[in-house]
């Protein structure tokens, strides 16, 4: 069997070479994925997901993330915890049990004290100032809260054909306590089948979650479609469905990959994921919408450049 990882935006890139070094010796899917999206979460600068994530309207920091074993169906995700490091690893041990595995709040909380996860405070004083900056815009610009949702989002298979899928976000940047998008909730924000794939969405969760956009994309490579083919259908037909339905669709990007690790992107905007398989090593893609298909090229030098200065630069 041939192993393969693939995941949302350039943030991912440490932790794929990560995972692929594992895949490589013989480690499993779900080791990969949840150890792949542990470092993006510990990693201050990227705003959108774990420690230093964008807190919401109230300056909370409140996470959300989920887990799927491509073998058994198990899924594990929660919503709204606060201060508690990786939540991709709360969410994993959730999958692991038979019932209440979907918690969110102070649940969430309490069942990861209980298993003895690592409490942290998760607001970095970068993120602080951040979110002063955007209050001070809101007021004197005018402008809309609304920002920073980029979702952290996994699918991967090992060398014995197990595959699993993870996902992790900080959500939408100011948004209202309590307020859940599409990243933990199963068949929208992930979902995994080791006897077809798997698939992962990132965008506007309030969009995303109209649909059951990853699960639509297993279905179609179940009928045999490529991930590229499957992944550009679902987003193009359903982006023109939400603005038949209601004038307007939301950014939207699904990342796919079959058993066989082969994988394959959709996407309304532009849009970088980072793929590797026994073939090709760890290499950042940057895609973008062309009519109703989706092309992709690996980041140039200016464009990766470009990107570390932008999330090192002092706020």
């Amino acid at each position: 069997m041939k192993w393969g990882i693939i995941a949302t935006w350039r943030m991912a890139k440490e932790g794929v070479e990560a995972a692929s070094d594992m895949l490589k010796e013989g480690g499993s899917s779900g080791d990969a994925v949840e150890i792949a999206v542990g470092m993006v979460e510990d990693f201050p600068l990227y705003k959108s997901v774990g420690y230093g994530g964008l807190p919401n309207e109230n300056c909370e920091v409140e996470l959300d993330a989920a887990f799927m074993d491509g073998d058994t169906l198990s899924i594990g995700a929660v919503a709204g915890i606060k201060d508690y490091k990786n939540p991709v690893s709360i969410a994993r041990r959730l999958s692991e049990e038979r019932f209440n595995t979907f918690l969110v709040g102070n649940g969430a909380e309490e069942y990861a004290h209980k298993n003895g996860f690592q409490r942290r405070n998760m607001l970095t004083e970068r993120a602080r100032k951040l979110w002063e900056m955007r209050v001070k815009e809101i007021r004197e610009k005018n402008l809309s809260p609304y920002d920073g949702h980029d979702t952290v989002g996994m699918v991967s298979v090992d060398s014995k054909g197990q595959m699993a899928s993870a996902t992790s976000t900080s959500g939408l940047f100011m948004k209202k306590r309590g307020r859940v998008g599409d990243s933990p909730l199963s068949g929208s924000g992930f979902y995994v089948d080791s006897n077809i794939g798997g698939a992962s969405a990132t965008g506007l969760g309030e969009d995303l979650m109209k649909g059951c956009v990853s699960y639509e994309v297993v279905r179609l490579m179940r009928e045999g479609m490529h991930p590229q083919a499957a992944a550009e259908r679902v987003v193009y037909q359903f982006a023109r469905y939400l603005t038949e339905k209601s004038g307007k669709a939301g950014a939207m990007s699904v990342i796919a990959m079959n058993n066989c690790g082969e994988w394959g992107v959709g996407t309304n905007v532009e849009f970088s994921f980072v793929a590797s398989t026994a073939e090709e090593r760890p290499m950042v893609y940057v895609a973008y919408p062309i009519g109703d298909k989706t092309l992709y090229e690996p980041a140039s030098e200016e464009w990766l450049e470009a990107y570390t200065k932008r999330i090192t630069s002092p706020v």
